[in-house]
């Protein structure tokens, strides 16, 4: 910068400087009246010049305003919120200090639309101030992934709610899982994830499940005699369901062509599984360990979302996988299962006890059940379709209850 352009400068801001203290030469005899007169005058003068002003201006009004604004009522502070977050270059410290307002009607309206926030900001206010603090960040244009974290962890149901259906909202892989879980109680917490794009399809299927398992529990509680079909019919609609799913989803089709790629080249092993595992990668993991072990990718979707321990152990041990896989596999983050070190203790007894062939062994009865039971429902569904009023007998209906290690 030029010294003629330094010295122009420093006259502006000599120039501003002595008009900023002309108007607030009265402040210490003034009424609450005159002060708020003075505060409007001020703004305004920002205001009017904002875009052209230095940093070192702003940095003038930001302290004149600051003391200012130090004893006046929440109205007035509210009027003043809502006058500066209109201005992209307000100044920084009196917008943040409205953010940290305990008044909401000073805060939700720097919280919500000013773009000088940053995310550590945001952070700190939503870990330490009222959920209607929360909830005003929640209506935010875009939140990035550490802020939503927070409001995850901390909100309430209507912050939740809010920020699930921001379409400008970015969740981690930990806050859809936290998600998913309180979504297990909440009907419409389960319809708002479900319509969002970006939801990953390991936690979409754990909506399926659990939606699945609500409507199970009102047809059980309606016809209790039915039971056993119900849970065959409401299963086979799941599966159906995470098929399609399955055919819908970009990041499996991917997985399925990268793996056929990187196979073909060299052959897979138990690193193929344990690498996609440790990085939370639900789509190559679940094509990884179906091909190390043959399994049906059906079965490793269900292993993989299932909170219990035992089906996941199973899968491991029939591909040949070692316990550091195995452990890998228990501790990804699409079940939720929120291992506790003395859990991974006795799974890994189990674990170290367990045979590969007879996990292959109780894989493949289990395989076969669910493959008959498949058949049998097929077959009947035929049947009622050709006859309509003729009674399904009970014992017809197969169920194929989870396997598990427990007894070894």
């Amino acid at each position: 910068m030029s010294a003629a352009a330094t010295s122009h400068q420093t006259d502006v801001l000599a120039d501003s400087r002595s008009l900023l203290d002309e108007l607030i030469s009265p402040l210490a005899t003034a009424t609450t009246k005159h002060r708020l007169r003075i505060i409007d005058r001020v703004t305004d003068l920002f205001a009017a010049g904002s875009r052209s002003y230095s940093h070192d201006q702003i940095a003038l009004f930001d302290d004149v305003l600051g003391r200012l604004c130090a004893d006046i009522e929440v109205t007035a502070r509210a009027k003043l919120a809502q006058r500066l977050v209109g201005l992209g270059n307000a100044p920084p410290r009196l917008v943040r200090s409205f953010a940290f307002d305990d008044a909401i009607e000073v805060a939700e309206p720097v919280l919500i639309h000013s773009e000088q926030l940053s995310d550590d900001d945001l952070v700190e206010n939503a870990t330490t101030k009222s959920q209607d603090h929360l909830f005003a960040i929640a209506q935010r244009l875009k939140l990035s992934e550490n802020v939503t974290d927070v409001l995850v962890d901390r909100g309430d149901e209507r912050v939740v709610y809010r920020v699930v259906k921001n379409k400008g909202a970015r969740f981690s892989l930990a806050g859809y899982g936290k998600l998913t879980n309180r979504a297990r109680y909440d009907r419409k917490l389960t319809l708002a994830l479900g319509e969002r794009s970006d939801i990953p399809r390991q936690y979409f299927l754990k909506l399926l499940e659990a939606a699945s398992s609500t409507v199970r529990a009102k047809l059980e509680a309606i016809n209790p005699e039915a039971v056993a079909a119900i849970r065959d019919t409401v299963d086979d609609v799941a599966t159906a369901m995470q098929r399609e799913v399955r055919k819908g989803s970009r990041a499996h089709v991917v997985a399925v062509r990268e793996a056929k790629r990187r196979f073909n080249v060299r052959p897979i092993t138990e690193a193929s599984v344990h690498g996609p595992a440790h990085a939370q990668d639900f789509e190559k993991t679940v094509v990884a360990l179906s091909r190390l072990g043959v399994f049906s990718v059906d079965l490793v979707e269900r292993a993989l979302l299932d909170e219990g321990e035992d089906m996941v152990l199973l899968l491991a041990k029939a591909a040949g996988c070692s316990w550091t896989t195995a452990r890998e596999l228990l501790l990804m983050y699409a079940a939720n299962r929120n291992l506790k070190p003395d859990d991974i203790t006795r799974a890994f007894e189990r674990y170290k006890k367990l045979s590969q062939e007879t996990a292959r062994n109780i894989v493949m009865f289990y395989e076969r059940r669910t493959r008959l039971r498949v058949k049998a429902n097929s077959k009947k569904k035929r049947a009622r379709n050709e006859e309509a009023e003729q009674p399904i007998a009970d014992d017809d209906i197969v169920e194929v209850p989870s396997p598990s290690v427990a007894p070894i």
